[in-house]
């Protein structure tokens, strides 16, 4: 709908109808070589196109109003997975496909948006019941939380109510509506398998570490079970246990560790007769094996909330041994005082004020071990010079209040997704105020923010000192840092792994090597690719590209395989998909200034088979689910009933209306209708020989 308005009195168009009147008057009262009739005609162009111009002097603007209708939207939120595969035959699954396929055939007839998605919020075509879990909770939030706002009208969840990944979905209190439909086989046939396996994901090479394997049964009793754990098809132990009326039975195994690297252990339980799915009769773990950890030293005047967030970070790692000393207070071995056995010192309240700490400092600044200094309010600053260490600071001792900007261009490690976004959320904590000094070849992980301004001026910073790898944090409180993430998200991920990489950085002696190929994490999923990144530097240890990289995969089968790609500057990964569970080895080659150089290593891919854990679908779940939304719960029998139901919860198109003022002299039409107008006048007078 269109609607014209103006900024003065329309009153005022009479004015310009005579004004053109007049105008064409004028020009055309007087003799003239052409008939009277075409004078007639000439006359009402002028007319009209001086009556148009001027008109444009009252300010018209043109108002369109346009309406939107969008229609009621139905989700229908489809279990993809493969739980459901197991438990129908294919025919039953294509009969339900199908069916399916006519009831939302049949919703879009009636007027409804229809949208399929599967439980991992992926829009769906074809339903192949291929998903390797379940996530039900977390699909039916993620459903709501993309339509909030939308006309979405109602959620229809097809599944077979068995999730094993995210929480309980009743416990989900959504907003929406929940229709249910339960597919899959509710018998609860009789079963034996691996519960749960518990270990450690790193031991160390030569001591024996245990393996504690949890096995249920279900629909028998008084078995005799027979479990096994092997290695490189070779049977470490075995073992067998009577279950009498117990549903779970318990099985340890001491394993030695011998050889070091990524190490795969087979459990196997003898399959029982009678039992139908004997898939989740075997688990298969994965162990590092290492050859000792790494020591990490934290010296500080006293106790602070820091250290604590410190320590939780470095005892998440198992690669890491941590110990807290505080001089002339608390007793410590002395071999944890011998530089030569520490990877990293970290001084709390570097330099402080009663000199507790200054001895170990001046102890540890002549060795090769890795410092981390940390500032706070016990920190004596004018000393920092005395003890040479390469920060100054023009400080009348007062503080100030700073937040952290995260350096993008950071390049000594990587951050951890979303990094930025999450420390901007972060509270201030207090530094030095006042101008300083520091090392020219910093490189600054966290920058300065004072209010709403970033600064450049470090908060923590690296930088290497005779191949001394030293970094300084120039602050305290980092600990607020720790407990406001796990506020705001329940857990601490970001901070844990942004300091973790910190302290892997430099507790790890620097690699001089031209040539470095390595897998970007150590454990991969056989739904996701491998990805190995490859880095080459000349002999100014500056990164080169254009290198041809040759890698070889082997298998744990022996088997190899050959990919070749060119590095380039954000090109220096490859990804490997379709790889099956299993331990890798491969080997780098490239040519570096004519030397050929080769780097290795291994990774693991780990399959997600917790689907075929259980088979038994629960529509007890999907009852209590449709129940506690207000919505209905149907069996697969009942399509034309859901359909029905669906059809009856009827809800009405939102309209939208939008509303836009444009000048109708920015118009283009209205432009090309006055140069038509005023063309077709010239156009006639030529013609006529009146010019």
């Amino acid at each position: 709908m269109q609607r014209l308005q103006f900024e003065y009195s329309p009153f005022f168009i009479l004015i310009c109808i005579a004004v053109g009147w007049v105008y064409a008057y004028i020009l055309y009262r007087s003799n003239y070589s052409w008939s009277k009739k075409v004078n007639r005609v000439l006359f009402a162009l002028r007319l009209v196109v001086v009556s148009l111009i001027a008109f444009l002097f009252l300010g018209p603007i043109l108002k369109l109003v346009s309406n939107q209708f969008e229609k009621p939207t139905v989700v229908f939120l489809i279990d993809n997975s493969t739980s459901i595969k197991a438990a129908l035959d294919s025919a039953k699954r294509n009969e339900f496909v199908n069916q399916l396929s006519k009831v939302k055939s049949e919703m879009v007839k009636a007027g409804y948006e229809v949208v399929s998605q599967d439980i991992a919020n992926n829009t769906i075509e074809k339903v192949n019941f291929n998903q390797p879990q379940s996530d039900i909770a977390s699909a039916i939030k993620n459903v709501a939380t993309s339509y909030e706002g939308k006309n979405l009208s109602r959620i229809v969840l097809i599944s077979d109510g068995i999730y094993n990944m995210g929480a309980s979905p009743i416990y989900n209190q959504s907003t929406i509506p929940i229709s249910t439909m339960g597919i899959g086989d509710t018998t609860e046939h009789a079963d034996v398998l691996v519960k749960d396996v518990v270990y450690n994901k790193v031991v160390y090479q030569g001591n024996k570490f245990p393996i504690r394997v949890e096995v249920l049964t279900q629909g028998f009793s008084n078995l005799d079970l027979k479990v096994q754990v092997s290695s490189n098809n070779r049977i470490v132990e075995r073992q067998q246990k009577n279950t009498a009326s117990n549903r779970l039975a318990q099985f340890e195994f001491l394993v030695e560790a011998k050889d070091k690297g990524i190490q795969r252990y087979d459990i196997l339980v003898d399959p029982v007769k009678g039992e139908l799915n004997r898939t989740n009769n075997r688990s298969t773990i994965f162990v590092e094996v290492v050859e000792g950890r790494k020591k990490i030293l934290l010296v500080a005047p006293a106790p602070h909330p820091d250290i604590k967030a410190i320590r939780s970070v470095i005892e998440k790692n198992a690669n890491y041994e941590f110990k807290f000393y505080i001089p002339g207070f608390s007793k410590i071995e002395q071999a944890w005082l011998k530089p030569e056995n520490i990877e990293l010192a970290i001084f709390h309240q570097m330099a402080d004020r009663q000199g507790k700490t200054t001895p170990t400092l001046q102890l540890f600044q002549k060795s090769k071990a890795s410092l981390f200094f940390i500032l706070g309010a016990q920190s004596n600053l004018r000393q920092l010079q005395s003890l040479q260490i390469p920060l100054s600071f023009e400080n009348n001792g007062q503080w100030d209040q700073v937040s952290p900007v995260v350096n993008a261009s950071f390049r000594n490690f990587d951050f951890p997704d979303n990094v930025s976004g999450v420390f901007a959320k972060y509270p201030p904590i207090e530094v030095p105020f006042g101008k300083f000094k520091h090392p020219a070849n910093v490189s600054v992980l966290l920058f300065q923010q004072i209010g709403s301004v970033v600064t450049d001026r470090p908060l923590l910073a690296t930088w290497e000192n005779e191949n001394q790898k030293m970094a300084a944090l120039l602050g305290e409180g980092i600990w607020q840092w720790r407990l406001n993430e796990f506020r705001e998200v329940e857990k601490t991920e970001t901070f844990d792994d942004t300091f973790l990489k910190l302290f892997q950085y430099l507790s790890t002696t620097n690699d001089k090597r031209k040539f470095k190929s390595f897998p970007t994490q150590s454990e991969f999923s056989e739904a996701a690719s491998a990805s190995i990144e490859s880095q080459v530097y000349n002999d100014l240890y500056q990164p080169i590209y254009g290198n041809t990289i040759s890698i070889t995969l082997v298998n744990e089968q022996n088997e190899s395989t050959n990919y070749q790609y060119v590095t380039s500057p954000g090109g220096t990964r490859y990804e490997i998909g379709g790889l099956k569970e299993g331990i890798y080895r491969f080997m780098a080659t490239t040519d570096v200034n004519g030397k050929s150089e080769k780097a290795s290593g291994q990774f693991l891919v780990r399959a997600q088979n917790i689907e075929m854990q259980n088979l038994t679908a629960d529509f007890g779940l999907m009852k209590k689910l449709a129940t506690s939304s207000g919505g209905e719960f149907f069996y697969p029998d009942q399509m034309d009933l859901m359909l029905t139901h669906l059809k009856s919860q009827r809800k009405n198109a939102i309209i939208h209306t939008d509303e836009s003022f444009n000048p109708l002299i920015n118009l283009k039409w209205f432009f090309f209708l006055l140069l038509m107008l005023i063309s077709a006048e010239w156009f006639l007078r030529k013609y006529l020989g009146g010019y």
